[in-house]
């Protein structure tokens, strides 16, 4: 059985990891007949932001705990990961991912990335084992890996800001997939659209299954 790595930011969509994402790569790994190891970095968030207001809140949480939700509990800090005890990994969006796992919110294409997030993508790229991005999360690919094809819809900002980082964009819609073969990356755009949660649901199967194809 083929075994993924997903890596969470969190929880909950502006601060943390988008959960209709992180659930629906859930789901669409389990239904596809392979299995997952849940990780997040051990750090704080970069802040809080309530849900229901869009303001930030005055208190500190830390990333592992939060996505700990997620994940049911069952879940590993990311400094943990061994690239060699699984087959892919995969990380799905939300303003975490360029919060949290990376700045890319704030320093655009001169962001920096977690330790943690950069040995995980780094060494998973080594062994040349298939990485995906789903929403958000390939402009982090793009800052660690330059040179790569990937997806973020058709934002034309965000495109730019991939593009500066040496990665090429390809403009896509609801559900397609990016395959970069040179480097096994595979991208697509879910919730950088106006999506519903049947278009992440679609998104999410199409990038699990394009996975296990080359695995």
């Amino acid at each position: 059985m083929k075994k993924f790595a997903i890596v969470i930011a969190g929880s909950g969509v502006f601060d943390g990891a988008e959960i209709h994402e992180a659930v629906m790569t859930m789901l669409a790994v389990k239904k596809a007949g392979a299995d997952y190891q849940m990780f997040a970095p051990d750090a704080m968030q970069h802040h809080v932001i309530n849900h229901l207001t869009g303001e930030e809140m005055p208190e500190k949480r830390n990333v592992l705990v939060e996505s700990a939700r997620i994940a049911r509990g069952n879940i590993k800090p990311l400094a943990e990961y061994d690239a060699k005890q699984y087959d892919a990994l995969i990380f799905p969006g939300g303003f975490g991912v360029a919060k949290n796992l990376c700045t890319f919110a704030f320093d655009g294409p001169d962001c920096k990335v977690n330790s943690d997030v950069e040995k995980a993508v780094l060494t998973t790229h080594a062994l040349k084992k298939p990485i995906g991005a789903l929403c958000i999360a390939p402009a982090l690919i793009s800052r660690l890996l330059g040179d790569v094809e990937v997806t973020i819809g058709d934002d034309a900002e965000t495109a730019e800001s991939i593009a500066k980082m040496g990665s090429k964009h390809i403009k896509t819609t609801h559900g397609e997939v990016v395959f970069d073969k040179k480097n096994n990356v595979f991208t697509t755009p879910c919730y950088m659209l106006d999506a519903s949660i049947a278009d992440i649901e679609l998104g999410a199967r199409n990038i699990v299954n394009a996975m296990l194809e080359v695995m």
